[in-house]
Parts: C-alpha cells; structure tokens; sequence
C-alpha cells in the first residue's frame, strides 16, 4: 500500500497512460521512499519493469554484470548472460530485448549516479539510445532515480548536451507530512496521540525507512531511545551513512551542515565563507550550499519584504536531532533512561522550540488553512539585526502577505502545556510588530496569529492582540486546501 504520494500518483498514472515515450526523473533524500514508490506503482499495472540499481562505491565491471542480471531476470527468465564491456554493448542488449515487446515496458535505473562511474561513458549512452531509439518507441517509460539530487539535475534535467530538455516529467519526493507519517503508522498498526507522532516527527522526520523503526506498544520516549540511544541503535550511525552516499567529498558537506546547525536563526553566506574558510573559494560554498538545499538539507531563506540578504537554515529534522544530542557526544554509550532524562531538561525544551519551527515551516499550507487566508506573495521569517545596539532587534517566526492588503505575522510556540500570554510577553509582542512595520515600512494591515503545539490558552492579554489560533490539530489536518 503507498501512504500519501497523492500528487506523485496522479503524475504517474498520467505517465502510464501516455501515447508517447516518457523519460522521468525521481530524485529526493536518500531513505524517503523513491524506489518503493517507482516500484510499487509499476509492478501494480500491465507492464514489464526492469529495475537496475546503481552499487554505492562498486566498480564500472560489477554495474555492469547487476545490469545484465537485471535484463536476464526481466526478459530472459533469469538466463545467464556475459557481463557486457561496456555500457554500449549492455544498452544494446537492452534495446534488442525492448524491440521485441509491444507491451508498456519501464526502464528504472535506480541510483543512476552511483552506476555511472567516472569515464563510464553511461550517460553518453542514454542520451544516444533515448535520442536515436527509445523516444520513438511510445511504449517504453524511462525513469532514472537517485538520491543525489543535485547530480541528477546538473546531469540529467539541465544537461546541456544531448540530453537537453528531454525530460519528459520529474518527481521531486519529500518526507511525509505529519497526516502522511500518522496514516504511515497505523498502516502498521500503531496508534498515538499527535504529540508522540510530532515528538517522533521532530526527531526522525517524515523519512519512511526511519519510520518503520518505531515499534508499537511503545511511546514516543521509549522508541526515540531504542532507535538512537541503545547498544543496537539503528540510526546511530546513520547520519555520516547519509552525507557518504550523496556527496563524493561528504565531510566538506558535514561540516557546512554543523556550521549552518550552530546557528538556530540561520546562517548568511559572509559568515558560512569565513567560518568555512572559503573566503578563495566562492564557488565551492555556492555549490554546496545548492548541493544541500537539493537535497533538503538546508533552506535558502530571503527576510520578508527584501530581495537580498539570504541566510540558511537547517531544517532537516534527524540532522537536527543528530547534531543536538548525538553528534556532540564523546561518549557512545547511554544509559537505558538516557532520552526520558533529557527530555525533562531546558536544553531540551530550546531544541523542540527550533525543531518545532522546521515543522512548521514544512506546514506552512497548513498554518494558511487554519487561518482562512488566501497568500500571494513571500511567505518567509523576518528579523532585524540592529547594528551597535543602537536599536532594539525583532524576529518573527513567520510573515505571510495575503492577497487581501493584510500580512498575518505568526509565533511559534512549542510547550507541554497550553501556551497562555502574560502581559510581559504582551508588550514583547506588540513591541515586535511596531518594529516590523518600522523596519519594512508596509502600510498593510497586520494580523498576529499564534502557532502552539499544544493548544493555547485566552487571557485578557491575548484577546487585545491575538487574531488567529493554530493547533497541532490543524497542522496535521490532511484536508487542507494546498
């Protein structure tokens, strides 16, 4: 059964019922699911699939022998065939046996940046067999996929050769959503409140593989425990796995990740070029930081009402998590409460406040919904940074400009308990609008909104200011207008 994915199925029935050739591209963070979807949906239709995997690391004579075994198993009902020499002679093998079938026929190079070795030749290849062959063949579908997404769009999606604009449709995949990642885990049979699937949420992401580590019967403590802090921690390990099987120089990646990480407000570039001491080497940190923000790692952000001034986040949420409390652990060995301790300390109530956000930003059709509100325009955070002290700073989570000459600026707030205004943070938060109106000079009307993970609670303070309420509730209501 594929949870979700509603867009990306649409697409892809559309994809199936085509007349013509289809050359896709379905590229997205590594463990989110691209081959189960590619595989599932195909194997369900009237089809042949041939479905080749690109070996992390393996050699261009063993991609090759995979990709023979592939042909074998598909067409030549598992016949032993001679490991081709090359990718000419192999993508010949296959064209003799696609020629044969008048059948839809599907063509999944799976990892396709770990199959095309270095002087491999492999993409000259497709782009000869597509071009001369198989874009005139109206029933072969062609799907290339990888983890590396910015490899598969410099590659593929923006080649500048033959394969210029021959990309017929494309998936970028994301992580569940949380009305995605609840449906995940009843799929399984585990049933929680909101706020274990949002604890687990903040700390494992919507990735699918990560999820299915969560064991029923369990609470969201107990399973975070079991999946990062015991002897057998399955994700223990798994962040330098990650960067390792995306980036060919993966600890120039992981250190931009942690500088951008040591920033809970973002990162700008000035800072991220002496920090990374890239100062010589402008297109090294640009490409990077693309690199990443493909990935998901990172987002670009531009402060509401500007065109300039970008600074970068991280909004992973294992990279988050793993940054917080397992990277910076000498030690590899926690107590068996070790998760339940740290869950009742400051530290920890700091680092939900920045997971929640990242939730939130991720949510943001959501937050709109809950509103009533109709956006046009930037939907952003917003600071002010005054220079020597001589004037007082302001951040706002969220700005969102309506389509109504209004702007709703938001709060977010994560707490145990429903999150009451006291007349302290009454005047912060009137402080804070007059300084943004100041600082952007809008004329617009601004409506206050809060964003509270366990609901919020009215007070006389809140009824002069507050305008609009979201709840947990709503960030996981999945029908939502998008």
């Amino acid at each position: 059964m594929i949870i979700g994915r509603t867009k990306e199925l649409k697409l892809l029935n559309k994809v199936y019922s085509s007349n013509e050739a289809e050359f896709m591209v379905v590229y997205g963070r590594r463990r989110v699911g691209k081959t189960y979807l590619i595989r599932e949906f195909f194997t369900s239709k009237k089809c042949k699939l041939l479905h080749a995997s690109g070996l992390q690391h393996g050699s261009q004579k063993k991609q090759l022998k995979k990709f023979a075994e592939a042909i074998s198993e598909t067409f030549l009902d598992n016949i032993t065939l001679a490991t081709p020499k090359n990718w000419d002679e192999a993508f010949g093998i296959l064209h003799k046996q696609l020629s044969k079938h008048q059948e839809k026929v599907v063509v999944f190079l799976d990892e396709l940046p770990w199959m095309a070795t270095r002087r491999s030749g492999l993409l000259e290849e497709i782009d000869y067999y597509w071009n001369r062959n198989w874009s005139k063949m109206p029933n072969v579908i062609l799907v290339v996929c990888g983890s590396s997404a910015s490899w598969l769009i410099r590659k593929i999606i923006n080649n500048k050769g033959g394969l210029h604009n021959r990309v017929t449709r494309s998936i970028k995949l994301l992580s569940f959503n949380l009305a995605e990642t609840d449906e995940f885990l009843k799929s399984r049979n585990i049933k929680l409140t909101q706020k274990h699937v949002l604890s687990l949420y903040m700390a494992l992401g919507g990735v699918p593989y990560y999820l299915k580590y969560i064991e029923r019967g369990l609470t969201a403590e107990q399973n975070i425990q079991n999946i990062f802090f015991t002897k057998e921690a399955p994700l223990q390990n798994e962040f330098n796995k990650l960067f390792e099987s995306l980036f060919e120089n993966a600890d120039a990646y992981i250190e931009l990740v942690k500088l951008i990480a040591q920033r809970k407000e973002g990162a700008r570039r000035a800072e991220l070029k002496i920090d990374a001491n890239l100062s010589s080497g402008g297109g090294r940190l640009t490409k990077r930081l693309q690199d990443l923000k493909e990935a998901g790692f990172i987002e670009e952000n531009i402060p509401w009402g500007r065109s300039t001034g970008e600074y970068y986040k991280l909004v992973d949420e294992f990279c988050l998590f793993y940054l917080q409390w397992i990277g910076s652990q000498k030690q590899k060995k926690f107590a068996p409460d070790y998760w339940l301790n740290q869950s009742q300390r400051p530290s920890y109530y700091a680092w939900s406040g920045y997971a929640f956000e990242a939730v939130c930003m991720k949510h943001v059709d959501h937050i709109i919904h809950a509103l009533n509100i109709k956006a046009t325009g930037q939907v952003s955070a917003w600071r002010f940074i005054p220079r020597k002290n001589l004037a007082e700073g302001a951040q706002i989570d969220l700005v969102i400009e309506r389509s109504d000459n209004a702007i709703t600026v938001c709060e977010i707030k994560y707490t145990d308990q429903q999150y009451s205004i006291d007349k302290q943070y009454a005047k912060n938060l009137k402080k804070k609008v007059e300084v943004f109106r100041e600082k952007t000079g809008t004329n617009k009307q601004v409506f206050l909104a809060m964003i509270c993970a366990s609901g919020f609670k009215s007070s006389i303070y809140s009824e002069e200011q507050i305008d609009g309420v979201v709840t947990l509730s709503d960030l996981f209501n999945s029908n939502r207008s998008v």
